[in-house]
């Protein structure tokens, strides 16, 4: 099977980004949650490092959030019942995306403080 062109596969992967804004409720809070961050960045005035950090643990949600997502509908097609074994995949994927969560609130928090309570 050939590659598609490049600008073939960019189009596709933008467009994977776009389903992901308009079908999934999640995803559609992490994006809010990286505009915040984005506002705060210029409001706060971030160093460049802060920023780094800032943008580093963002990205690593949305893209947890994708995989996710992804593992999810692969799970469902391979088996649309109940299954405990299913279940149990979707379970730990969910898990990778609540410790990307929690490790990026951290992050907010150490980097945030200092410009807010200082």
């Amino acid at each position: 099977m050939r590659k598609p062109p490049i600008h073939k596969s960019f189009f596709n992967a933008f467009r994977g980004i776009f389903l992901m804004i308009k079908h999934e409720r999640n995803f559609q809070i992490e994006l809010l949650a990286f505009f915040v961050n984005l506002f705060l960045i210029f409001y706060l005035k971030l160093s460049v490092t802060d920023t780094i950090l800032i943008f580093i643990v963002s990205f690593g949600v949305l893209s947890a959030e994708i995989f996710n997502t992804a593992i999810e509908k692969i799970c469902d097609i391979i088996q649309p019942e109940f299954d405990r074994r299913i279940g149990f995949i979707k379970d730990i994927s969910a898990g990778a995306v609540l410790l990307i969560t929690i490790a990026s609130v951290v992050v907010g928090i150490l980097v945030y403080w200092k410009y807010i309570f200082n």
